[in-house]
């Protein structure tokens, strides 16, 4: 049978959620618990692959096993298992050939970016000390709905078939001294997210006019847009797919 978990961790200690040789990643230690828990080797596969330091607050993964799950009991033993900086919440049953990458509609991210210093947020916001015009950035928001192709804002040297995504909806409001940049897509290019927000920066500080974008996505030239800012500051939140993919609630 094949099952969906959906599960939440605080990236800080984490080299991104992709098994990696030589360094821990948020993949591995699922892996370990679930292994631990069901006393057999047990594979999973994440619906997206967060960088280094990058946070979730809902990701998905699918693994599969012979037997019939207790939810609620899995849950209980996974938590124990788990790191404190890794929960569970959930996991259910699907149809045998969903998955939790492809199967995705969309993906949500949210972008905090602080704009006081808050000992309290200093590993979770990036930190910006000149004025932003939320305005500006949110005009070039919109710019971003023209397009399909954002080779620009992908990390180099990426094997990747296509660089189109389709941007559902991306906006910046403000939470008191918070400015938070929210983006929902089909899909996203490596490194994408934290590109978008770093020319956006430069657009919200007066160095780039919104309407610079435009040529900024026609050079499909990482080197046009602006500087990736920091990973703590980035939060997949959200991933939705298919209701018909459940075999159970």
């Amino acid at each position: 049978m094949r099952y969906f978990i959906e599960l939440s961790y605080n990236g800080k200690a984490y080299h991104g959620w992709q098994n990696q040789p030589n360094a821990i990643s948020v993949q591995e230690v699922l892996e370990n618990a679930l292994s631990t828990v069901l006393n057999e080797p047990v594979a999973v596969v994440g619906a997206g692959r967060t960088d280094a330091g990058v946070h979730a607050c809902q990701m998905f993964a699918h693994f599969d096993f012979e037997d019939i799950l207790e939810s609620k009991d899995l849950i209980y033993k996974l938590n124990s298992f788990l790191p404190r900086d890794v929960a569970t919440s959930k996991v259910f049953s699907v149809l045998p050939e969903a998955h939790a990458r492809f199967d995705a509609l969309s993906r949500t991210y949210n972008y905090k970016i602080s704009t006081v210093k808050n000992v309290f947020n200093y590993d979770y916001a990036h930190k910006v000390h000149l004025p932003l015009d939320m305005d500006a950035m949110n005009a070039a928001c919109q710019i971003l709905f023209n397009y399909k192709d954002f080779q620009c804002f992908s990390k180099v040297h990426t094997s990747v078939k296509t660089y189109n995504c389709d941007i559902k909806e991306a906006f910046w409001s403000q939470h008191s001294n918070q400015l938070i940049f929210t983006i929902r897509a089909d899909r996203f290019l490596r490194n994408m997210v934290r590109a978008i927000v770093g020319t956006m920066v430069n657009i919200g500080l007066g160095k780039i006019k919104p309407e610079d974008l435009h040529d900024i996505i026609n050079s499909k030239d990482r080197g046009k847009a602006g500087t990736s800012v920091s990973a703590h500051g980035l939060y997949l939140t959200e991933i939705i797919y298919p209701e018909n993919i459940k075999l159970e609630d």
